[in-house]
């Protein structure tokens, strides 16, 4: 096989980008099949450089049951996820799938399930790993030498939407259809980097604000407390709702700190690891020396034709994939513990009954409001 043949499942506004990452920056890829029933969307993909003669399926099975591809890139409402990934895994079908992998943990491990049954790829949409500093991050953490995780920090509430991103689409913002807010549209970026870098914690208890800034039915602002299993705490905060907003991830270790922000990391050391001072120092009010240094990696940030690529290298050599498909379990867990924190007023423990949450999750669903889409020309300059 010398080139992978992708099929698109949605051509909506993520999926024209990836369309166009396909056919200009991935060359062990051919973008040949898409599956949508809007004929404008077929028009708009068909007007891309590159894209004029990319087949038009009605459905995802059709185009599955075609042999025109070899794997399909699913950017479709969340709900949809699970289902079409499946129904490809039983084709035969390796799987690109957007993030989040789902809406429940219940269902995204039936998810896991069948993409070890099939032995197909399976890989999801995880561009922010790709992020040089974060790299950084992880592999300073991973090597132990600044010891251990004594506090996380995450914020990142540059997030914002106006109402028009909301009303855009008839899915968007509602239990029914979305499945969630910021913690299942924005934020998994930010939760799988938290998990991916600093490890899942044990308990998490969180506040979500119900449309507390929009005029929509599920969260849009939300802060959350976790511990880890060696005692450390961290705390995640989250919002759509605020201008200019922050973007900052702060570990504090024993042996100093990583602090990213405003496009910078840096790394502070101390002279010695402050469990060793704290126990040592005879004066009283010192602290140890710090040595703060900008360790901002010169490295190109290849987002999503990163990903793109490496899913396309796995499947033609076996080399790692950025994110394997099967990790978006952790970052959903994470989301979903946060509103099951919020809904039952309690901390909640990890892994948590995930068919309680499903539960309480299809209650709401069930009283969701039918939307009217309000189409609107995306800006997706602004998308992570």
């Amino acid at each position: 096989m010398e080139a992978i043949r992708f099929g698109l499942v949605g051509v909506g506004s993520m999926n024209l980008t990836h369309a166009q990452t396909l056919v200009q920056s991935v060359p062990q890829a051919r973008l040949c099949a898409a599956a949508t029933r809007s004929k404008a969307h077929a028009a708009q993909l068909h007007e891309l450089p590159g894209c004029d003669t990319v087949r038009i399926f009605e459905t995802p099975q059709a185009m599955y049951e075609s042999g025109a591809i070899d794997a399909v890139l699913i950017a479709s409402p969340h709900r949809l996820h699970v289902q079409q990934a499946v129904e490809a895994f039983h084709a035969g079908i390796h799987v690109l799938l957007e993030k989040p992998t789902g809406v429940t943990t219940q269902e995204v491990r039936f998810l896991n399930a069948e993409a070890d049954a099939s032995g197909c790829a399976f890989g999801v949409m995880f561009n922010v790993r790709t992020h040089p500093a974060y790299q950084e991050m992880r592999r300073i953490v991973a090597s132990g030498e600044l010891g251990e995780i004594r506090r996380t920090s995450l914020v990142v509430t540059d997030w914002f939407r106006a109402q028009s991103y909301f009303d855009s689409g008839a899915w968007r913002a509602t239990w029914k259809n979305d499945g969630g807010g910021v913690l299942l549209n924005q934020a998994p970026h930010n939760l799988d980097l938290w998990q991916w870098i600093c490890g899942m914690p044990v308990r998490v208890r969180a506040f979500c604000g119900l449309g507390r800034w929009h005029n929509i039915e599920v969260e849009d602002d939300v802060t959350a407390y976790v511990q880890y299993a060696n005692g450390a705490t961290g705390t995640f905060i989250a919002s759509t709702g605020e201008v200019p907003g922050t973007n900052r991830f702060e570990i504090a270790l024993d042996g100093g700190q990583l602090l990213y922000e405003h496009g910078h990391l840096t790394l502070t050391r101390t002279e010695m690891p402050i469990s060793q001072f704290t126990r040592t120092y005879p004066s009283g009010y010192g602290k140890p020396a710090v040595v703060t240094t900008d360790i901002t990696p010169d490295a190109p940030y290849p987002m999503h034709a990163g990903v793109i690529r490496a899913f396309a290298d796995h499947i033609l050599t076996g080399s790692p994939m950025v994110a394997d498909g099967r990790e978006g379990l952790n970052s959903l867990m994470l989301s979903n513990a946060m509103l099951l924190s919020s809904w039952t007023d309690k901390t909640i423990e990890l892994p948590f009954d995930d068919a309680l949450f499903s539960r309480l999750l299809e209650e709401r669903a069930a009283k969701s409001p039918d939307k009217v889409a309000k189409p609107v020309q995306m800006d997706l300059s602004r998308s992570f």
